[in-house]
């Protein structure tokens, strides 16, 4: 029996069904079903910081395509603590350690706090992806007081959620304090401060400021023994019960996590259901994002990849389909992966658009499927010339020509560049950055047999006699046929050895453009010298 497939045939689909369904056997009101994603405030945001958004966005537009009314929420995180200073960032910040994020200073000296700086960055990266989101701030909801009923709940049954928290974590911390952290009036810290008893009457915390070990650093506390207003943005939750506050208050129905944070979820996932008596979102859980050594990408270590530097080099729907054509594993990630997927864009449009055959009827859709989520559901757009021929004839051009030269070998073979497309100028753009930061461009290795290997050699020495472009190529035309060689398998070699993509314009005339000499190097990686 054929497996049936769902709405347009990719896991986004898939989460969003079992998501409606989960819904209606929970009962609950289906008129704005709410997807969210945290996003960090203590370090510059990394690539894997704004995957969390761009997946609840795909469910949105997956519940909108199913006839539901959706919104994506990106709550950020900056009532957090800086636990450490962030690789680069000055030493000042040294003295602001254990505050809350939206309380130091920006370094950069460009918005109010260095929480609003750190989490700004990934709102305009989501704003040049044309993501739809709407932006909730801790720092504004601790302090409308609208969070203080939940807060108030999770306090009264602090002893019940300590109990649970060493259950299902091992961790006995909440057994001796409350899962809050008041800032201290005094020294301005947040986990300092211990949580020692909570007034109802008063809707406030008692605490003392005492020495704390962070990451494995001991901090002094104060001394200062205080009171903290859950009203106000006195102190916030723990992460280990935050989560279940803010989606019983905010609704949230779906918000996916990486497995760094899986302790965090379960026990706010108890929590959410048995203390606040709101059914937690459904989850989907992912692999952390690792650089090309395989080290944890880390805001403290100094190893970010962050969406801006993805968008110096790619296009923002490269990035989005980066994110959404899969969840599970572990991914590496490097400046090559920005290239690889530029590449990769072109050659399943070439699928979506017919150039390209695909037979599985299943594959196919999914292609179509996720190509539509990268364009939010709102048409896919085709290319005008491949990115890879962009980027090696950027990698030939002389400096400060790139674009001189590049049209003109693209005008010369046909391309439409006369009337520039925002694709093309924008792939010129990347490819060009791409050579000038980062170097030449890295090629395939092609698999040769021995007779392609000697019909190569024949054409290496007609390159070296033969002026004329069109000349050149009814010359690579005869010795594919005296070698008795298939031209549709021959040539998609020759232009990976010559441009790195299987598909060009006449190979003759290119040879010449490309310069005789370049050539025979490429071609001599093959076959050696003439003797």
């Amino acid at each position: 029996m054929a497996r049936e497939t769902i709405g347009r045939g990719t896991w986004i689909d898939k989460v969003a069904h079992e998501l409606i369904e989960r819904e209606r056997k929970l009962g609950r009101n289906l008129d704005l079903i709410i997807t969210e994603s945290g996003l960090g405030a203590s370090g510059i945001p990394h690539i894997g910081s704004i995957a969390d958004a761009i997946r609840a966005y795909a469910i949105t537009l997956a519940l909108r395509d199913m006839g539901y009314s959706s919104k994506s929420i990106a709550f950020s995180d900056d009532m957090d603590g800086l636990r450490k200073v962030p690789a680069g960032l000055p030493d000042w910040l040294e003295r602001h350690l254990l505050k809350p994020v939206s309380m130091i200073p920006d370094p950069f000296g460009c918005h109010e706090s260095y929480g609003v700086h750190m989490s700004s960055m990934l709102t305009e990266a989501l704003d040049a992806l044309e993501v739809d989101y709407e932006r909730i701030r801790a720092y504004d909801v601790y302090g409308s007081g609208k969070l203080a009923p939940y807060i108030e709940r999770i306090l009264l049954n602090w002893r019940k959620i300590g109990e649970k928290i060493e259950e299902l974590i091992g961790q006995d911390k909440f057994k001796r304090v409350l899962p809050y952290f008041p800032i201290c009036e005094q020294c301005g810290r947040i986990y300092t401060a211990q949580a020692l008893s909570y007034d109802k009457r008063t809707k406030k915390v008692h605490y003392v400021c005492r020495d704390v070990e962070v990451k494995g650093r001991l901090f002094r506390g104060c001394g200062y023994e205080g009171e903290a207003d859950i009203r106000r943005r006195d102190g916030k939750l723990s992460w280990k019960v935050e989560f279940a506050a803010r989606w019983a208050l905010l609704d949230v129905r779906f918000e996916a996590y990486g497995k760094d944070i899986a302790d965090s979820v379960k026990v706010n996932d108890w929590v959410s259901d048995e203390i606040l008596n709101f059914p937690p979102p459904m989850h989907v859980r992912y692999e952390m994002f690792l650089d090309k050594l395989g080290r944890k990408i880390s805001k403290s270590a100094g190893n970010v990849f962050t969406p801006q530097l993805w968008l110096r080099y790619g296009s923002p729907e490269s990035l989005i389909l980066f994110m959404l054509k899969r969840f599970k594993g572990t991914r590496r990630i490097s400046l090559d992966t920005i290239r690889k997927t530029m590449i990769e864009l072109d050659m399943l449009k070439d699928v979506y658009f017919g150039r390209m055959k695909e037979t599985n009827r299943m594959r196919l859709m999914k292609i179509r499927g996720l190509l539509e989520y990268t364009n939010h559901l709102k048409g896919v757009k085709d290319y005008d010339v491949p990115f890879n021929l962009i980027l090696n004839l950027a990698s030939m051009a002389p400096r400060d020509q790139e674009i001189k030269f590049i049209l003109t070998i693209l005008r010369k073979y046909g391309y439409p560049v006369d009337k520039m497309s925002e694709d093309l100028t924008r792939k010129i753009k990347y490819a060009i950055r791409w050579v000038r930061d980062i170097g030449k461009v890295a090629k395939v290795k092609v698999k040769l047999n021995e007779t392609e290997r000697k019909a190569l050699k024949e054409i290496k020495e007609k390159i070296e006699i033969v002026k004329d472009g069109n000349k050149l190529q009814e010359e690579i035309f005869n010795i594919i046929r005296r070698h008795k060689l298939e031209p549709r398998n021959f040539f998609p070699k020759l232009y990976q050895i010559l441009i790195g993509t299987k598909s060009g314009p006449k190979a003759g005339p290119l040879i010449i453009d490309m310069g005789r000499e370049r050539v025979i190097e490429l071609i001599d990686k093959y076959v050696g010298p003439v003797a």
